[in-house]
């Protein structure tokens, strides 16, 4: 990730989306500097895709303001979209043509002369790993190649903002590590916002955490500052209103019946001091075994005698 400088590039001040008496999001403010990565992060249905269609001028606020590059989007339409590179959650794809004609679709419309465009797609070609399917139509593409299609067009016309809706979203985990990837090295050169509810991207991309829980901004800092010495799975439940549940503690075993207890105690003991233990009861003058007997035939041999 690149070194930030502390002017911010993309910036929400007291943003507002109300359909109706429906807010999708309310009073949300925040502001990423440049040559940062940053997460926008949340629940599902926090208002994370409503936020940056109103960065991007798709989406117009009910209230505050969305500055990119310092550019007020609602009055500079046009200028702010030539800063910005977007990515949405189901990229703006159209099936039927391939990835070459796609750009060259792209770029057109965007006003890149020719002979920038071929250089364009060449070098975006190149960073999303597209040689294979350059002339494939999209339809017959996988999800993780269709990813990098919409990353291609993002990158084409060299914005130094990237602003990206769930990138690894429906990916495999070989297809997420190579958005991860091209993310990271897009990260030394850009300002880069991400928004994803996925904890192990923030963990492995970003290094500042805007996080939304039911249209409202509940954190915004460093990802250390959000765990705060706790996981950031923990943090994500606490600050989200959803605590994470307690894990019951294993339960004692129970004790074995006596009847158990005695056979166990029983094979414990030698087999020979068990006979040891009958022959000293057996030799006891208190014994009512031989020892008895024998008593009893003395006296009837000493009354004999008399």
């Amino acid at each position: 990730m690149s070194a930030t400088n502390g002017m911010a590039m993309i910036e929400a001040r007291g943003l507002s989306k109300l359909y109706g008496e429906f807010a999708a999001i309310r009073d949300v403010s925040f502001s990423v500097a440049q040559g940062q990565v940053a997460a926008f992060l949340g629940p599902n249905g926090a208002g994370k895709s409503t936020t940056l269609k109103v960065l991007t001028g798709y989406l117009s606020p009910s209230a505050g303001t969305a500055r990119i590059g310092g550019l007020d989007v609602l009055s500079h339409r046009i200028e702010a979209a030539a800063r910005i590179g977007y990515l949405p959650e189901n990229g703006p794809l159209y099936p039927e043509m391939t990835p070459l004609e796609l750009l060259e679709f792209f770029g057109s419309a965007r006003g890149l002369a020719p002979d920038r465009l071929k250089r364009r797609i060449d070098e975006v070609v190149g960073q999303c790993h597209l040689e294979a399917v350059l002339e494939k139509s999209i339809f017959k593409l996988s999800k993780g190649y269709r990813q990098r299609v919409g990353m291609a067009q993002a990158l084409l016309h060299e914005p130094d903002i990237l602003i990206m809706d769930e990138p690894t979203s429906g990916l495999d985990p070989n297809q997420i590590r190579d958005v991860r990837q091209l993310i990271r090295g897009l990260g030394e050169t850009k300002t880069i916002l991400i928004s994803t509810h996925i904890l192990q991207e923030v963990e492995a991309m970003v290094d500042h955490v805007i996080l939304v829980n039911e249209g409202r901004v509940v954190f915004d800092g460093t990802v250390d500052k959000m765990a705060a010495g706790e996981s950031l799975e923990a943090a994500f439940h606490r600050l989200t209103g959803r605590p994470a549940p307690e894990v019951p503690p294993e339960p004692e075993e129970a004790a074995p019946p006596e009847s158990e207890v005695a056979a166990a105690a029983s094979e414990s003991v030698p087999e020979g001091s068990v006979h040891e233990a009958a022959s000293a009861e057996a030799a006891s003058p208190d014994g009512a075994g031989p020892a008895g007997s024998s008593e009893e035939t003395t006296t009837t041999s000493q009354g004999g005698v008399a």
